[in-house]
């Protein structure tokens, strides 16, 4: 344990992204030899009993993790939140409809585009008069009369905003790319049609995607669709229709046992809080040495970003960090700067230390 420890890097990845610890430990325990099979889970039959009793723990404890909502079913796919881009319009868009999207940046652009490949796709609302640095109004969302479904990103990791509250669409679906913040905080699970999130910020490494969907929405898909590419597939052979990335999911129902341990949804939150306030807070209390982007209402407790006076003193910002052991803070390529992402897994003293480092270079450099 000390060995390891010695190593770790304050991590502020946007992805793959830190993992707690304590799983990192146990499946370092586990990993040559799981339940006392001889082999690791990474060896055996995705049709054996010991995968299949992991796969169904792992379904069983995140649904458990959002209260248990009634007529839901979880799947585990492969390709990413960028394949749930494509399969949501393939599988819900009927002849007639058009998906509704609300453009909030980066994240949200890529699911509208995709959807325009594959049917008609409408901007319900953006917030691109803002630079996307704000999230629209909820008011203001205005899904088209023909919707199959009204599509947000809950939380862009780029520019860093994320919705406080989301739409209540009634009887049209609700649609939610999760990747980015699932499971940092409570929410009404019942409002959503479809959930979906790339594991690696949140759940667990890269390689499984978790969709958390109405049955009556992925029961039965268009048969034209080939067949890997279709809800109902997977809804009917339990995730199982082909080999699943088994690791992948073995990991993400560690992490979710690690989520109930800090108190479930209700906890994380409060640390998830904790955490953004402290950065917030310094980035605001600074006099303008570091300036926050997104705008107040929509700042993101996943991804906080911000500014300096100068792209010069943002590099020297980042060089000095690196030194100190900080990883990922350079902003995304796209809109430059500076971003701290700090998913669940990433510990409040990792912010603390950031926050002091901060401090401390301001000291020096003012």
């Amino acid at each position: 344990m000390g060995a390891i420890l010695s190593k770790r890097a304050y991590n502020f990845n946007a992805g793959p992204a830190a993992l707690p610890l304590e799983v990192l430990e146990r499946a370092q325990a586990e990993f040559v030899e799981f339940r006392e099979s001889g082999m690791s889970i990474m060896e055996m039959s995705h049709r054996g009993a010991i995968y299949e009793s992991v796969h169904n723990e792992a379904q069983e404890r995140l649904l458990s993790l959002l209260g248990n909502p009634e007529g839901y079913k979880v799947l585990f796919v492969q390709g990413g939140a960028s394949t749930q881009f494509a399969m949501i319009p393939m599988n819900l868009i009927s002849s007639g409809q058009v998906g509704s999207y609300v453009m909030t940046g980066s994240w949200a652009d890529k699911a509208l585009k995709e959807a325009k490949l594959v049917g008609e796709a409408h901007v319900a609302a953006s917030s691109e008069d803002k630079k996307f640095l704000a999230i629209p109004e909820l008011g203001s969302i205005k899904p088209a009369d023909n919707a199959a479904y009204l599509h947000i990103t809950s939380n862009e990791t780029i520019e860093g905003t994320q919705y406080a509250e989301y739409p209540d669409t009634g009887s049209l679906p609700l649609i939610a790319d999760m990747s980015s913040d699932i499971l940092s905080r409570s929410f009404d699970v019942s409002k959503f049609g479809l959930i979906y999130a790339g594991a690696q910020k949140n759940l667990g490494p890269s390689g499984v995607t978790v969709v958390i969907a109405k049955e009556e929405l992925i029961a039965k898909s268009p048969a034209n669709i080939p067949t890997i590419l279709r809800y109902d597939t997977h809804y009917k052979n339990n995730s199982l229709y082909n080999t699943p990335p088994s690791f992948s999911v073995y990991m993400v129902n560690e992490v979710l046992k690690w989520i109930e341990e800090q108190g479930g949804l209700a906890g994380i939150e409060s640390k998830n809080r904790d955490k953004s306030g402290l950065l917030y807070d310094h980035i605001d209390g600074s006099d303008g040495f570091y300036r926050g982007v997104a705008e107040a209402g929509s700042r993101s407790i996943m991804n906080v970003t911000f500014r300096m006076q100068s792209e010069e003193l943002e590099k020297q910002f980042v060089k000095a960090a690196e030194q100190e052991g900080f990883i990922g803070l350079k902003g995304h390529r796209s809109v430059g700067g500076l971003r701290a992402s700090i998913y669940n897994a990433v510990p409040y003293e990792s912010v603390k230390a950031l926050s002091d480092f901060m401090k401390h270079f301001r000291q020096t450099q003012g």
